[in-house]
């Protein structure tokens, strides 16, 4: 265990060395190390596991548990500025003194037993939240669903938000087997809400299996009634949809009040999801889609705003991302590209990532060395009703908003 008095920086480095591999699926090692803590669990446990839509399906029903006076604890992942941002309590990040005393809990557990960086912290995050007076949990299942840690905790309502390709190496390579997989986080007698359109035959097949109830966009909820949050995109209203639904079932129908839904969802924001910002004249959108899917719903975000002047997109994808089904439905709405390398040691190099962007595209990309270079870049080509999008990744939109919170126009 590392010494008392360690900040939380050097605990995460210290994590990112704890095991062999970033990603290891598996429960054995989290059931093992849970069983050695006393965990104190809540009333009510809420699964959210999805390829996309599990941040807003999870701040939506945050917002309305506490709208309905229940403590929460909120535990999601990867996070956009600082670690803290994973571990909530009632709306508030826990502090570093808080983490510290969990992950030195955690350290004294395990004897031994290899966690993954993310599993120490999913863990960790279950240890603060025990120590709280909560009502709920609200876990968002990190990859996948049947082998993520979260789901060594038994959930009293699931949601799985959609089903599209990402993570292929991890979950395999076709709707149905990556369903399969998300499919893992559905229980006997513990109702499950499938938040998409089109239901693939492998969730239908596991919630037969298994014996789990469940509810279907349009055959056991509607939309109908249900308020645009204040998400971007008309999609989060199947969202929210799919929330209301899987808190009906879970019986906490104080939350699901229609005029509380009335006045709460519309209230409702989440960091680098459709995010706009104004600063010093341009206009920035910021989103962390990094699959087709998800580059598919921004695509209908851009074409639904289309700004007077032109687009100019900053992206930076990991090396496990698909670059052309991400590109191909947003190059429409793009004028000019600038790749940069993400803030991550899974990132793919900026002149790579350009290469494959200008293919996808049958356009020049620019290559930008960092950051900096890539917002100097874009603000320069921007005009007076020109739009920057900044895109493709978690790592690379946090480090942009860090920089926006500095930026300023030079002197001319």
């Amino acid at each position: 265990m590392l010494p008392p008095g360690t900040p939380l920086s050097e605990w995460l480095t210290w994590l990112e060395t704890l095991h062999p591999e970033e990603i290891e699926l598996g429960l054995d090692r989290v059931r093992e190390v849970l069983g050695r803590l006393d965990l104190r669990r809540p009333e009510h446990v809420f699964l959210i596991a999805g390829t996309n839509g599990k941040g807003s399906c999870v701040a939506m029903t945050d917002a309305l548990l506490r709208a309905a006076e229940l403590r929460v604890g909120v535990y999601t992942s990867p996070h956009i500025l600082d670690y803290n941002e994973r571990i909530v309590v009632d709306g508030r990040p826990a502090g570093d003194a808080a983490i510290v005393a969990a992950f030195e809990t955690v350290e004294a557990a395990r004897d031994g037993v290899p966690l993954t960086y993310f599993e120490f912290g999913t863990v960790a995050a279950l240890v603060h939240f025990s120590t709280t007076d909560l009502d709920a949990w609200i876990l968002e299942v990190g990859m996948g669903g049947r082998l993520d840690a979260t789901n060594a905790i038994e959930p009293t309502a699931t949601l799985i938000t959609t089903v599209a390709l990402d993570h292929c190496a991890w979950l395999g390579d076709d709707i149905e087997t990556i369903a399969a997989e998300k499919a893992g986080i559905m229980r006997s007698a513990v109702p499950v809400v499938f938040g998409g359109s089109d239901v693939p035959r492998a969730i239908v097949a596991a919630a037969k299996r298994v014996g789990a109830p469940l509810l279907i966009r349009g055959r056991d909820y509607s939309t109908d009634g249900v308020p645009q949050p204040g998400l971007a995109g008309e999609f989060q209203v199947g969202n929210a949809a799919a929330v209301l639904a899987m808190l009906d079932a879970a019986g906490v129908t104080a939350a699901t009040a229609p005029d509380l839904v009335a006045k709460v969802l519309p209230q409702v924001r989440l960091t680098g999801r459709g995010q706009r910002i104004e600063k010093d004249g341009t206009h920035w959108l910021l989103d962390v889609a990094h699959n087709p899917a998800a580059a598919e719903a921004l695509a209908l975000l851009l074409a639904g705003e289309r700004p007077a002047g032109e687009t100019t997109a900053i992206v930076g994808m990991l090396d496990d991302k698909d670059v052309e089904g991400v590109v191909t439905p947003l190059d429409r709405h793009v004028d000019r590209w600038i790749a940069v390398t993400a803030d991550s040691h899974r990132a793919l190099p900026a002149a790579e990532l350009a290469r494959r962007l200008a293919n996808a595209s049958n356009r020049p990309c620019l290559v930008a060395d960092s950051v900096e270079e890539a917002l100097e870049s874009a603000r320069r080509a921007a005009g007076i009703n020109d739009r920057i999008l900044v895109t493709g990744s978690f790592y690379l939109v946090g480090p942009v908003l860090s920089h926006l919170a500095l930026y300023s126009r030079p002197e001319s």
